[in-house]
């Protein structure tokens, strides 16, 4: 229970109260952190779906779901795709960078950066709705899913905190590398299984959309590592974004 308080109380704005902040809680956090995804990820498929059914049409029903994982998560994630993006589009060394990402305001490579993923989620699913609410909710919910099992693999054993405090400190290097991996196949079997639903090819499209997913979070997690000398919190929610719209884009060739 203190693993799923922990999941919920930092990756979500849901009113659950982290009764303990450890390493210790943090694992079990980070190991449920899909459990946190796959809740997010509903609710934004439930109003999707909902608008979608009630005549708002696939555009509308779109931008919701893609605006539902930003309230339920503060747009922390936003936020971290944002100073990521301008940390190394700044050019600078590590510790200048770092201080870039801790300012404040969004500079142009964030803007730029968060419009064109904005745009390639609401796109996605424009066109998944468009095919049925069934379509748009499931990858939704894929997409959720794999920001989530990003975070637990970014939270690896090996992987160092580029600071010495805040989230990136707490959580860095907390998750077993086998627990990590159990967690990720585990995400992309119910992926794969809700994928069924659409047939053989489903199963394998939507599985095969996680696997990228993490791929792509794992070569942008090695970059950022290098770049700045390990993880934080706004790496943390740029991981996430770059999977959910990694997976959304492979489920946008059907």
């Amino acid at each position: 229970m203190h693993g799923i308080r922990f999941a919920f109380g930092t990756l979500t704005v849901l009113p659950v109260r982290v009764t303990r902040w450890d390493r210790t809680a943090a694992r079990a956090g980070l190991l449920c952190a899909p459990l946190a995804g796959l809740v997010v990820g509903v609710s934004a498929a439930a109003l999707g779906a909902v608008l979608l059914l009630a005549g708002a049409g696939p555009l509308l029903a779109a931008v919701a779901s893609t605006a539902v994982p930003a309230v339920l998560t503060r747009g922390l994630h936003l936020d971290g795709l944002a100073d990521v993006a301008d940390g190394l589009g700044s050019g600078k060394p590590a510790e200048d960078a770092l201080r870039v990402m801790k300012q404040s305001d969004i500079g142009p490579f964030g803007v730029v950066t968060l419009l064109f993923v904005l745009l390639a989620q609401v796109a996605v699913l424009d066109r998944l709705y468009a095919a049925g609410w069934a379509h748009g909710a499931v990858a939704a919910v894929v997409g959720a899913l794999a920001a989530r099992a990003a975070l637990t693999l970014a939270c690896r054993t090996g992987v160092p905190a580029a600071r010495p405090d805040g989230l990136g400190a707490a959580v860095a290097g907390v998750v077993p590398l086998p627990a990590a991996l159990a967690a990720a196949v585990l995400v992309i079997a119910a992926c794969a299984g809700a994928g069924a639903a659409f047939g053989r090819y489903g199963a394998w499209q939507h599985g095969l959309a996680v696997v990228v997913a993490l791929l792509a979070a794992h070569f942008l997690l090695r970059h950022c590592v290098r770049r700045f000398g390990g993880v934080t919190g706004d790496v943390f929610g740029c991981l996430a974004e770059t999977a959910a719209t990694a997976a959304l884009v492979v489920l946008a060739f059907s």
